[in-house]
């Protein structure tokens, strides 16, 4: 069973929702990078996701693309983030999630990568870029390689599509909550709601959980009181991590995220 699914099993008794936090490895640098790790663990997050940075970031907004571009002005290649994702491995156990494109995998190979990404101490995966009708090579490869593979939905996905991808899906099911990009959003969408309580009638044999906008713990206890297995905070860490000095970094991040895991219960 992969650390995912036992986190997962392991909420479910405790009656409690997960934390899922994003982080852009290597920005603004590798040690602030390892800091915020430490207190997002200390403050109670569930499931790290480690973004890798891309080019072309197509799912990614303002904040997160200024991430991407700062960690590969950085000098964060896949080898150096792998030792990266090794330094946090060897501090702690919690879930690890590789969240990047397509095209980075594809053009090392999807068997090599995943292997490399496992053995490094990768949990799961998510490709927002990744067409289910095109997933064929790099499911099996994840799958020889016990690697969970997050999918993605929006809430205009239709129910035949929507149960093809949570088939392909393992770890737990990524809902869009916004028609966009990722973000700090000002207000939770109706038509959000609509689409998880949904979304959840549809798919009972995975966690559903929800992204893109949630930066506050109104905006976490209004997920998870609506049915969300998991809410996922990414941009709200990031503008932390740019405007937070280094000695104070670890603190802050672990105050922010010790707020939102308390709305998860």
């Amino acid at each position: 069973m992969s650390r995912i699914k036992e986190k997962f099993n392991e909420l479910k008794t405790k009656k409690e929702k997960a934390l899922v936090s994003y982080i852009m490895a290597g920005y603004p640098s590798e040690n602030a990078t390892l800091s915020a790790v430490r207190g997002l663990v200390r403050g109670g997050a569930d499931i790290i996701e480690l973004g890798f940075p891309f080019s072309d970031p197509i799912a990614d907004g303002p904040t997160i693309q200024k991430a991407s571009t700062g960690s590969l002005n950085n000098g964060i290649k896949i080898a150096k983030f792998f030792k990266l994702v090794k330094k946090i491995r060897n501090e702690t156990n919690i879930p690890l999630i590789l969240m990047t494109y397509t095209n980075i995998l594809y053009k090392q190979g999807y068997q090599k990568f995943i292997k490399n990404a496992k053995n490094a101490g990768i949990d799961g995966l998510i490709l927002p870029d990744m067409a289910i009708e095109e997933a064929k090579n790099y499911l099996s490869a994840a799958k020889s390689q016990k690697m969970d593979t997050v999918f993605l939905v929006s809430p205009n996905t239709q129910k035949d599509r929507l149960l093809k991808i949570a088939k392909a899906t393992s770890g737990f099911l990524y809902m869009v909550a916004v028609f966009g990009t990722t973000g700090v959003q000002t207000k939770i969408h109706q038509y959000t709601i609509d689409a998880l309580k949904s979304t959840k009638r549809s798919v009972k044999s995975i966690p559903v959980g929800v992204g893109f906008g949630i930066s506050s713990e109104n905006d976490v206890k209004k997920y998870v009181s609506v049915g969300a297995d998991a809410v996922i905070v990414g941009s709200a860490n990031i503008k932390i991590m740019e405007n937070t000095p280094i000695s104070k970094l670890e603190k802050e991040i672990f105050s922010f995220t010790k707020k939102l895991k308390s709305k998860t219960r």
